[in-house]
């Protein structure tokens, strides 16, 4: 392997230029998690990993439960699956909780708080009640809690979620909603602490390798400590390469490197090909400021061609067709304004839009 093998590799792990899944569900069980803070964006960037997805399939799979939506790392929110939302609560819960303790401490709110709105949630979500924010937001108030400050209501929900109280409901139109996450996943899995951590050890190196040991840490919000320990307990599930003096791991189960085809993709804001590492150096032209790849292109959709980030791009729903707006890093030439064309009427076909740029 090479450091040019890395973004194809990435690609195909990543199932971009081998998507091989039909179900939503599935594709986030191989994931692990899937950054869903953009939720349009994130039910893209499930859509295009899959065979034949529509945004509305997305979004029926959100309504049915096969997906959750809940803040399980880093903390941000995530998509991830019914089966695994627990074991994994347990094994980043703690770290989570220790990362908000001083916003808590400064909107003062403590275990007592916390105790008493949650049993006032769970008391309004039972029996496959689902409620937006604003009901909620009553609910709490009439328990006595102060939710003056939205910040401060925010953390009441954020801290139901890790504590494995809520997580999301179907959506009331456009609104999102919560439910009581017993009732949504009442099968879900539980892990010890050591098989959690090796789970999603093997689940992250499987569909993001070639990664580092960095980059795993900054995905999963864990301690240095705990990913060398996941490292141990799964390394004979994946190969080990070094390149310009950092240290890869890749799934040995995969086929032999092969270069993909040039595609072009668009990505939503946050995507896992960019989110899921720390060091994004494998995908951007030498000499790229790695600080300037957050500044620009974490937060916004890009396009990204060969494996590498080419350019930015932006969406303008209309009635009856999507308009897209793209801003290249460097001129297009025909092969690459044609991939991109195709890339565009992908999107279009997943939002049963024409599709036109602009």
């Amino acid at each position: 392997m090479t450091a040019l093998d890395i973004p194809h590799l990435r690609l195909r792990n990543q199932q971009l230029s081998s998507a091989s899944f039909k179900k939503a569900g599935d594709l986030v069980t191989w994931f692990g998690a899937v950054q869903a803070q953009d939720y349009s964006g994130a039910k893209w960037a499930l859509g295009q990993r899959m065979t034949n997805a529509t945004d509305n399939t997305i979004e029926e799979a959100f309504t049915r439960g096969e997906i959750l939506r809940t803040h399980i790392m880093r903390p941000t929110w995530h998509f991830v699956a019914p089966a695994d939302i627990r074991w994994l609560l347990s094994l980043t819960a703690s770290r989570i909780k220790a990362a908000s303790s001083y916003q808590c401490r400064k909107l003062e709110l403590d275990d007592a708080v916390f105790l008493r709105s949650n049993k006032a949630l769970a008391k309004a979500l039972r029996d496959g009640k689902h409620l937006t924010r604003d009901a909620l937001r009553t609910v709490v108030e009439r328990a006595g809690i102060v939710c003056d400050d939205l910040q401060r209501f925010n953390f009441i929900l954020f801290r139901a979620e890790v504590a494995g109280l809520i997580c999301s409901g179907p959506r009331n139109g456009k609104q999102f909603t919560y439910a009581l996450l017993d009732e949504r996943a009442p099968a879900g899995n539980t892990l010890t602490r050591e098989e959690a951590l090796a789970e999603l050890t093997l689940r992250y190196f499987t569909s993001h390798g070639p990664a580092t040991a960095a980059d795993f840490a900054w995905w999963s919000g864990l301690a240095p400590t705990d990913v060398r320990k996941g490292l141990e307990m799964v390394t004979a599930h994946f190969a080990k390469e070094v390149i310009d003096g950092k240290t890869y791991w890749l799934p040995t189960s995969m086929p032999a490197v092969k270069r993909i085809l040039r595609v072009a993709y668009l990505l939503p804001p946050f995507d896992e090909y960019l989110v899921a590492y720390k060091d994004r150096s494998a995908v951007t032209d030498p000499g790229v400021n790695q600080e300037s790849i957050s500044d620009n292109f974490l937060f916004q959709p890009t396009i990204v061609w060969d494996g590498r980030i080419v350019g930015t791009w932006m969406r303008k729903i209309e009635k009856a067709a999507v308009i897209l707006t793209v801003h290249s890093l460097a001129p297009f030439n025909e092969t690459e304004k044609k991939g991109v064309g195709k890339a565009v009427r992908r999107y279009g076909e997943f939002l049963k839009l024409p599709a036109m740029l602009q």
